[in-house]
């Protein structure tokens, strides 16, 4: 990759993200993966991957369980790191800020683009919980297929998005010889610090 420049950069990350996401697009696959990372009441970090299903100058949005292990620790500690990794942009984007819930209507308006079958998933899966073996999965699965029949399937109240505020927004491009570029953006009021970082 080139060098990335100051001059390079934009005085919004958000537009700046969306460039290099729409990019991602193009090039890389599953390319809205993302690693969120939270802590649990002791400060003990966590993290798994998710899907980036939306990102405006409110933030970053993903949807889940909210009695998951990740929506307790939200619920404990509404912080979260976000890291999205394009390997074959060598390229990363790194989040970090607050966590809200999204309202209901949110919420409902993204859970019916979902397919039926994740629709049902989202009831059948007592997410995190321990279970005795699949089987168990599927007979709930059963039981919300004979729940909705031929009816749409309503969107469970334990199911849910969030919005990852940034308070800082990381891009990274890889170089030769590890001198990676790195600029991060800090919010300050309603503007936004832009600074180099060494590799």
């Amino acid at each position: 990759m080139p060098p990335l420049r100051r001059e390079d950069l934009g005085p919004d990350p958000i537009a700046q993200f969306r460039a290099w996401f729409a990019v991602a697009e193009r090039e890389v696959p599953l390319h809205e993966s993302m690693t969120l990372a939270t802590a649990d009441a002791s400060g003990d970090p966590d993290a798994r991957m998710v899907l980036l299903k939306g990102v405006d100058q409110r933030g970053f949005r993903f949807f889940t369980n909210s009695d998951s292990t990740k929506g307790r620790q939200l619920e404990q500690r509404p912080r979260a790191a976000l890291i999205l990794y394009w390997r074959e942009l060598d390229r990363q984007v790194r989040v970090r800020g607050a966590v809200e819930p999204l309202d209901a209507g949110e919420s409902d308006a993204y859970f019916a683009t979902r397919p039926p079958e994740s629709q049902l998933g989202a009831w059948a899966s007592p997410q995190s919980e321990p279970i005795a073996d699949r089987a168990v999965l599927e007979e709930r699965l059963e039981r919300a297929r004979e729940r909705f029949g031929a009816d749409p399937v309503a969107r469970p109240e334990h199911w849910g998005g969030y919005l990852v505020v940034p308070d800082e927004i990381e891009f990274w491009q890889g170089q030769v010889g590890r001198l990676h570029d790195r600029f991060r953006y800090s919010r300050e009021a309603d503007a936004w610090r832009l600074e180099r970082l060494a590799p």
